[in-house]
């Protein structure tokens, strides 16, 4: 059975009846097969499986889709309760926020300017803002994050070791469709055409890593990338980097992050994929 609790006062009655190790996945709702795996591995992991619904408006840029993204409560719980969450949390922004959009809010550092954060300005502050305060509010021993937002969890990682917050981030791998689209809650905004088009994004990513397999360095990578790309109208690329599995600056070789963000029509989607780089000789 899985409960349903939509304030503070009721988290907290509720939290206090979980005896054993909780585990914590936080979403925005829209739940699909990537957020059912992320509750299954917490199942696997902990005593307790606790879910938070919540759309951030923290993270929404004043152009972007806040409006727009899906509400579906009733079908979200379904997923939960297949999965085997014990407890979903779903409050409401003045839940969340009760004095008001807060004036402090959590600096991602500079790697939270980068990537989705040079193209979403401020999202990771909303981010890491809402993520810290739902951990505060659920006490949670283990939390559980998607590596499709592969940033995401990379900061959130950093967060919890620079301000000492007592939880472990476990990266969970990404659920891709059949034919290797990504699974996205912004899917659903694909028309038939454009999710054809949205597939050469996954398969970019493919390219770069069967090239790293044939030892190819970092340009050749990126080159066998963007030529897959180049084939395929319809793509609007915002970025396509290679990194280290930090998202340090600075040369990488051996284990290593391909990430791409792309706009296909008016839906802008993500997509990483790790890969090993020979070392150099």
């Amino acid at each position: 059975m899985t409960d349903l609790v939509h304030t503070r006062a009721e988290l907290a009655k509720a939290r206090a009846g979980l005896a054993g190790t909780v585990g914590v996945v936080m979403t925005m709702g829209a739940l699909h097969a990537g957020h059912e795996t992320l509750i299954r591995a917490a199942r696997e992991r902990v005593d307790h499986v606790l879910v938070t619904i919540f759309v951030n408006p923290l993270q929404f840029g004043p152009h972007e889709d806040f409006d727009r993204y899906p509400r579906t409560l009733d079908t979200d719980l379904e997923v939960c309760r297949r999965a085997g969450a014990d407890l979903v949390f779903a409050p409401a922004v003045a839940d969340m926020y009760p004095d008001g959009q807060p004036t402090v809010r959590v600096n991602p550092g500079d790697l939270g300017e980068e990537l989705e954060g040079q193209s979403r300005p401020g999202f990771f502050h909303g981010v890491l803002t809402v993520v810290l305060k739902l951990l505060q509010l659920t006490r949670p021993d283990v939390t559980f994050f998607g590596e499709k937002d592969y940033q995401q969890l990379t900061l959130v990682r950093r967060m919890a070791r620079d301000l000492d917050v007592p939880v472990e981030v476990v990266g969970v791998p990404t659920v891709r469709e059949p034919d290797g689209l990504a699974r996205s809650s912004r899917n659903r905004y694909l028309s038939a055409d454009e999710r054809q088009v949205a597939l050469s994004l996954s398969a970019a990513l493919r390219a770069g890593a069967d090239a790293a397999g044939r030892g190819a360095d970092a340009g050749d990578v990126l080159a066998a990338a963007h030529r897959v790309l180049g084939e395929v109208p319809g793509v609007r690329l915002d970025y396509l980097v290679l990194t280290d599995p930090e998202l340090e600056p600075g040369p990488v070789v051996g284990p290593a992050r391909l990430l791409i963000a792309a706009w296909v029509g008016d839906t802008r989607l993500i997509d990483n994929l790790a890969i090993q780089l020979a070392p150099r000789t």
